[in-house]
């Protein structure tokens, strides 16, 4: 029941127990399979190769006395069976609501907020259109009908088939689970009616735009609506399909209040700190500064442990990954172990990304023009996610051509949020946390290379320019900022492409399509490994649904009970 460094004991530790488990990678799905299987009376050990766990969900002091989220910012989609099961509140874990929940400044003067208080959203919207506010509580209660629609399918294993040879009482049990699977399905779309059902396949299938056309007709709501459907993507409001990562970003809560994003206390570090200590209670040994080279294997493609960087073998019964795909069956597995066809499918995954976060301390908060909300600290449009560069879906649309063609956005779309106006434990008193994130970036640029210092300045000083439009003097308010472009994502933080979510969450990728066809349901061509990470159903953000539903299956395997 502890964390702790590479020492020489741990070591020992980990060469001498034959364990029951291993999980590659301490990030919150990681840990949040580490945790059920150790209270399913599993032996378990989290290897993670930073010094810190957490994975992208995690909070670094990186410039003295400021400490940022420094890739993922906001909590809504962690399941509340989670959070419910492991007790996180118990475990430290404090949610801080934001209302409004958006803002977004317009050259022209006007703005939107938006939020949870739907008194406000009318009189906001109606400033625009008096249409628009009449529809936008039917948008939001049609959406918060598709979620409860898709709540079971985040909180189960995918009706896979069996690989393999299999005993004829498991494939009994398979049958069952798939035919009370598609049962319950089908009686979920008999509930929402044949109308409700063509939308919610019309959402899945078209693009935002078109999506977000056919119910409003101002500029300034669609496009705030639309950065939902194309962030962390490397795709446009026009991309079929981008109407589901609309529908991915607002199926979450908080503390039961649908669609609600909060920041976290203490930072999204905070997240993974809890489920850590739950896995701890529960039994489980966390390890940092242990990377994972190669997984061991024996003749008859069975995964028997993980070999270090350093050379030290671990063994175990069952090893579940949550690094990346492609990191894992490409570099992990040695080669000429699996099947050529599943190869082929691993490796043209759709990995782009074109996100860049910068995490920038302030000694002031941003006064933006358009506003005459006077507060003397913060205000309103300081509590939300405050959209620069999104005032229409050509904007966007824009953005991401410049990135098609290998250039960074000239105007890029950017997402600011400043969780120290809520979160006083992350800043000095006065001074704030600002996180940016970011679009289009290419992985590779035309303007030079992410590498070369100057280039990476250029690009943060446009944006530093581009919010010293809405803001000006935001620029000359920055104390300093951290930088991680989709190149830097992948080197820190071990995602392939740079992209945010283990991989593409397209509708070809989505379901008994992740991470590839036929192997959906978190096992692997390879006896005794597993996936748990955000590459496998149902897909990223900060959900811990793979980890959870990854464990289940393993105890399932194993006979052991799962709660």
């Amino acid at each position: 029941m502890w964390r702790r460094g590479f020492s020489s004991s741990t070591r020992a530790t980990l060469k001498e127990k034959q364990w029951d488990a291993l999980v590659i990678g301490g990030g919150h799905n990681g840990l949040t399979a580490a945790a059920y299987l150790a209270r399913g009376g599993l032996s378990v050990a989290v290897l993670e190769r930073r010094h810190i766990i957490g994975g992208a969900a995690v909070t670094e002091e990186l410039i003295p006395g400021f400490k940022f989220s420094r890739c993922s910012y906001l909590q809504s989609l962690l399941r509340p069976s989670i959070i419910r099961d492991l007790e996180l509140a118990r475990h430290g874990l404090k949610l801080l609501k934001r209302s409004p929940s958006s803002f977004t400044p317009c050259l022209d003067g006007s703005y939107l907020l938006l939020g949870p208080d739907k008194d406000l959203n009318y009189s906001e919207i109606l400033k625009f259109s008096k249409r628009d506010a009449d529809a936008y509580a039917r948008y939001e209660h049609q959406l918060e009908n598709f979620c409860k629609f898709m709540d079971p399918l985040l909180d189960s294993p995918t009706p896979e088939t069996l690989q393999g040879v299999s005993s004829f009482n498991d494939r009994m049990k398979n049958r069952l689970h798939k035919s009370n699977f598609w049962a319950h399905c089908l009686q979920q779309a008999l509930s929402l009616g044949q109308k409700d059902m063509m939308n919610f396949m019309d959402l899945l299938l078209s693009p935002a735009s078109k999506v977000l056309n056919n119910w409003f007709e101002t500029d300034v709501l669609k496009a705030t609506l639309a950065t939902d459907a194309v962030i962390g993507t490397m795709g446009t409001v026009h991309s079929p399909g981008s109407g589901y990562v609309l529908l991915h970003h607002v199926m979450g809560e908080s503390d039961g209040d649908r669609g609600i994003w909060s920041y976290v206390e203490g930072g999204m570090g905070a997240v993974s700190s809890a489920i850590e200590k739950a896995a701890k209670e529960a039994g489980a040994h966390i390890i940092t500064s242990a990377e994972v080279s190669k997984l061991m294997i024996e003749d008859s493609n069975t995964v028997n442990g993980v070999l270090l960087a350093d050379g030290t073998p671990v063994h175990s019964k069952v090893v579940l990954s949550n690094a990346t795909p492609y990191k894992t069956f490409m570099d992990l597995v040695p080669e000429d172990v699996l099947p050529d066809e599943f190869i082929r499918a691993i490796k043209y995954a759709d990995y782009s990304s074109g996100t860049t976060k910068i995490n920038v301390a302030v000694d002031s908060l941003p006064q933006f023009k358009c506003c005459d909300l006077n507060y003397p600290n913060s205000g309103p449009q300081h509590v939300g996610t405050i959209h620069i560069g999104s005032e229409s879906m050509a904007e966007i649309d824009s953005a991401y051509r410049d990135a098609l063609n290998g250039l960074p956005s000239q105007r890029p779309i950017i997402e600011m949020t400043i969780p120290s106006v809520l979160d006083r434990t992350i800043s000095p008193p006065g001074k704030h946390v600002v996180n940016l994130f970011i679009q289009y970036t290419p992985y590779k640029t035309l303007e030079g290379s992410w590498q070369d210092p100057a280039c990476r300045e250029s690009f943060a000083q446009r944006c530093f320019a581009l919010i010293d439009e809405y803001a000006p003097g935001f620029s000359s308010s920055v104390i300093g900022y951290d930088m991680l472009t989709p190149p830097d994502l992948e080197r820190e933080f071990g995602l392939t492409g740079g992209n945010i979510f283990h991989g593409a969450m397209a509708l070809d990728s989505l379901f008994l399509m992740r991470p590839v066809k036929g192997w959906s349901n978190y096992r692997t061509p390879l006896q005794g490994l597993f996936m748990c990470g955000s590459g496998a159903h149902p897909g990223g953000g900060v959900m811990g649904a793979p980890g959870r539903n990854a464990a289940r299956v393993v105890l399932q395997d194993i006979g052991k009970p799962f709660n």
